[in-house]
């Protein structure tokens, strides 16, 4: 289905690739892994024809099509969610535009009418709209919301109408820049049922080694410029890259131990007359080596010590009949919670659910309209917001920034742990203020790491993370020794850390003593009709 030959592509002095090649066969699911700036995204517009190679090719089948998802949606003009979801054309859109101004004034036997149905049938629709809509009920649309102009919504939500047209069309190649980013717990898990039943092929960029692992059959790394080709799902390449780096690194030295040998007799003889055939022959078996690259070693994740926070009480906070609203949008009306030392809790539920409100007032930055929230007597609060920034100071460097949370932290250490955390070594002496927003969000939280609370409170850590940046977090809260409550879709970064399981919607919540699989065996959310019809 897809060639790429001898691919070559420079960006800002930089050389992506050199010389790459990769095929992608006919209803293969394939992942494109490599660390931030790796050129996976280049890739990406190269294959829809956005950029082009500097040298090489790259070819598709003539009669495949190909669907883009981007990571950011364009302007969705003033279409409408369903319109979006529909793929329709500006001749289509008018047709049901008129038929339902039509409809509404009970004129069916017009010629207005009729050429509106028309138009509607030679497009397919009567095929496409019911179709579109169970697909964005699995995006966790409503139906008041399928006639709403998307401009009125998020780009979150308008992310979601462009998968939802996507999957509409069914193209035979699906190229998906990180489709969960934008996607509550419930949406990712129809998603990644309904890809798994996808009658093409499948070529993604995600963070999210869950979704990578269930659905993937194949992974293609970008290491050194090359486009290397993994069969199996993300677990399994982790695997096999560790073991090509062994088998390669031995392959290396022993080259370099044949090659020492060689110019070491070279050296020894090349004086010598009688010795002159043999160095002949050994400089021209030097010469006809194809030299291995050393291989760098398979990046880690870094293993830091953090400090413990102090003890906490047993009741680390509580909520006693909170009630909590928006304006005239009423969240919470007899909210009880109760907190205790050393949990771990994961906050799951729709999007709008209350969720992110929740860790707000347990934060206490937003006041509650009524009822009481106690604060343990020892309990030091830290709240990781989806605004990260606003604990920065502007005119300190990354390190210094770093240093200042925690004193008594080497410079060293603090080096590694900005570099686990996708700061290189050129980054820690920047200034706060010119940092990107993603930028900044890993930085607040670091801070939060070397100086920990001991009730930490966040908000979709795991933003803006790469998959080695997110198994260093999750490893460093797994040795945390604090209470942990937190929102997160990233469903293997939640198995890791979840021990308790709050499902909170329409302003209640529902409790489940264990993690997320737990909690997805008790709730019967995989045994309910997820609008799984193809």
């Amino acid at each position: 289905m897809l060639t790429i030959k001898n691919l070559t592509k420079s960006h800002s002095g930089r050389v992506l690739f050199a010389g790459a090649e990769l095929v992608l066969n006919w209803g293969e699911r394939m992942a494109l892994v490599g660390p931030n700036g790796a050129g996976k995204s280049t890739l990406f517009r190269m294959i829809i024809g956005e950029d082009s190679p500097d040298e090489g090719e790259i070819q598709s089948d003539d009669y495949a099509t190909v669907g883009y998802l981007p990571q950011e949606a364009g302007d969705p003009s003033d279409r409408t969610v369903l319109e979006i979801a529909m793929g329709i054309t500006p001749e289509m859109q008018r047709a049901i535009r008129s038929m339902a101004e039509c409809e509404a004034k009970g004129d069916h036997a017009s010629d207005a009418y009729a050429q509106a149905i028309d138009t509607f049938t030679a497009h397919d629709g009567y095929r496409l709209e019911p179709k579109a809509k169970r697909i964005l009920k699995g995006l966790a649309f409503r139906d008041e919301d399928f006639n709403r102009p998307a401009r009125e919504m998020s780009g979150g939500w308008v992310m979601r109408a462009h998968m939802a047209q996507l999957l509409v069309a069914e193209p035979d190649l699906l190229m998906l820049d990180e489709p969960t980013n934008h996607l509550d717990l419930m949406s990712l898990l129809w998603l990644r049922r309904y890809l798994k039943n996808y009658p093409g092929a499948i070529l993604m960029i995600s963070h999210d080694r869950d979704f990578m692992d269930e659905l993937v059959d194949a992974v293609c790394d970008i290491e050194g410029a090359q486009l290397v080709r993994y069969t199996g799902n993300y677990s399994t390449f982790l695997e096999l890259k560790e073991q090509r780096y062994e088998l390669t690194l031995a392959a290396w030295r022993n080259q370099q131990r044949e090659i020492a040998h060689f110019e070491a007799f070279i050296d020894r003889f090349r004086s010598v007359a009688s010795k002159a055939a043999q160095v002949q022959s050994r400089i021209k078996q030097l010469e006809k080596i194809r030299r291995i690259e050393k291989p760098r070693p398979v990046r880690k994740v870094f293993r830091f010590i953090f400090p413990q926070p102090p003890r906490s009480t047993q009741r680390v906070i509580e909520l006693e009949h909170v009630s909590q609203a928006y304006g005239d949008r009423r969240i919470y009306t007899d909210l009880n919670l109760l907190v205790e030392r050393g949990q771990r809790i994961v906050l799951v539920g729709p999007n709008g659910a209350g969720k992110s409100t929740l860790l707000k007032i347990l934060a206490g930055v937003v006041p509650i309209d009524g009822g009481k929230r106690t604060v343990g007597t020892t309990t030091r609060i830290g709240y990781f917001s989806q605004m990260r920034s606003e604990n920065l100071t502007p005119n300190f460097t990354v390190l210094e920034e770093i240093m200042k949370a925690d004193p008594d932290l080497r410079e060293e250490e603090a080096r590694g742990v900005l570099g686990s955390f996708l700061f290189r070594r050129l980054d820690v002496e920047k200034r706060v203020e010119v940092l990107s927003g993603g930028e900044k969000s890993r930085l607040s939280l670091v801070k939060f790491l070397v100086n920990p609370p001991n009730l930490l409170l966040m908000d979709e850590p795991t933003t803006h993370l790469d998959l080695m940046s997110v198994e260093a977090l999750s490893q460093a809260l797994k040795r945390y020794e604090g209470t942990l409550v937190f929102i997160s879709h990233d469903v293997h970064f939640i198995r890791s850390l979840a021990e308790k399981t709050l499902h909170i919607n329409k302003g209640t919540l529902t409790p489940y003593a264990g993690g997320y699989d737990y909690y997805l065996e008790k709730s019967g959310v995989l045994d309910a009709d997820m609008g799984m019809d193809q």
